[in-house]
């Protein structure tokens, strides 16, 4: 009776065994059962390659020979060129620019259409990364300390949210930028202005993008945060952590945050296209970036003045901001499923 009762008990798993079941461990095989999610995330690692190394896939140097490739030519029109001012077809004396293919063709200005379109990638994934950064580390800070200390603190922290959720974050970057561009055309800035003026105007435009962006863009994470915290602070392993005296801090850092980084993750992901969107929107306008840093909101401007007569100089930038969004788009349904346990397998 003894060996049969021997026989049939089950052998203990591995160690091994049991991390490959971690909840992380079942999350990113569910991730990789999204054909499309994966697809997502390999399209934004090449973005973020390509941005990284834009200098060692460029046609050619991005201010150089703007006026002597020739305005608005097709893609795959080859030009030989002389010198900056010379015009298509003359005999080059630089022998890097005989045969120079243009890929995606050039805009109004002659301007190597792949080369701006490479460019403005570094816009938009830097916009997405700053903005999405900041908006992860303020709302989740801010919604676990509302939601773990609860009470008045609670509900004087969220009435600060709800306040300031209820401003129009597109309005408020609007002036804002139309109010120091202002200052940096006139040159009436002094002091910390003159100084912070200084820097958007060394970052190409960039920096009040992403003061606002992120200033503004954390409020739906800190509800979030603050949701996840008030479920997970009643938990039975807080509990326990609170009577052995464990000091807040370490509840905080230990065992709540690791348990709604997921979620938050997955939303930062979700808000990420409205933040290239709303830089694109920007650039569209005039208020985004300064020119000439490429932009793929200030390309398609350039192009729509064109676009009757070349309608090929609007197909780059509109089909590189579509795909980017789309891919975070996919990518953050990917990871919600993911990270659902009612999905698991």
């Amino acid at each position: 009776m003894s060996v049969a009762t021997e026989k049939a008990t089950p052998p203990l798993p591995k160690n091994s065994e049991r991390r490959e079941r971690s909840p992380l461990g079942d999350a990113f095989r569910q991730l990789l059962k999204n054909k499309v999610a994966v697809v997502s995330g390999v399209f934004i690692i090449t973005l973020i390659f390509l941005a990284v190394f834009a200098d060692f896939f460029n046609s050619y140097a991005l201010q150089g020979y703007q006026d002597a490739l020739g305005p608005n030519q097709p893609p795959y029109a080859k030009q030989v060129l002389q010198d900056n001012n010379a015009r298509p077809g003359a005999t080059s004396k630089n022998p890097s620019l005989e045969g120079f293919v243009y890929w995606l063709g050039a805009d109004n200005l002659g301007r190597d259409l792949w080369t701006r379109t490479l460019y403005g990638t570094r816009v938009s994934i830097a916009v997405a990364l700053v903005a999405g950064t900041v908006s992860l580390v303020v709302g989740v800070i801010y919604g676990i300390v509302a939601g773990y200390m609860g009470g008045r603190v609670d509900d004087v922290m969220m009435r600060i949210v709800d306040f300031l959720y209820g401003l129009p974050l597109l309005i408020v970057v609007i002036l804002v930028q139309v109010y120091f561009k202002s200052l940096d055309r006139s040159g009436d800035a002094g002091g910390l202005v003159s100084y912070l003026v200084s820097i958007d105007k060394a970052m190409g435009g960039m920096f009040f993008i992403f003061v606002i962006l992120g200033a503004l863009s954390w409020l739906s994470m800190a509800r979030i945060a603050r949701g996840q915290t008030l479920s997970i602070k009643e938990k039975e392993f807080v509990e326990a952590a609170h009577s052995i005296g464990a000091r807040p801090q370490r509840i905080i850092f230990k065992q709540i945050l690791p348990n709604i980084l997921g979620p938050c993750l997955v939303q930062e992901t979700l808000e990420i296209p409205g933040y290239i969107l709303t830089e694109a929107f920007l650039s569209f306008i005039g208020l985004g970036v300064n020119a000439p840093t490429p932009s793929w909101g200030i390309m398609i401007n350039e192009a729509f003045q064109g676009l009757r007569s070349n309608p090929h100089a609007l197909v780059p930038p509109a089909v590189a901001l579509t795909l980017t969004v789309l891919a975070f788009n996919f990518l953050g349904d990917g990871l919600r499923d993911a990270f659902d346990p009612r999905l698991r397998e």
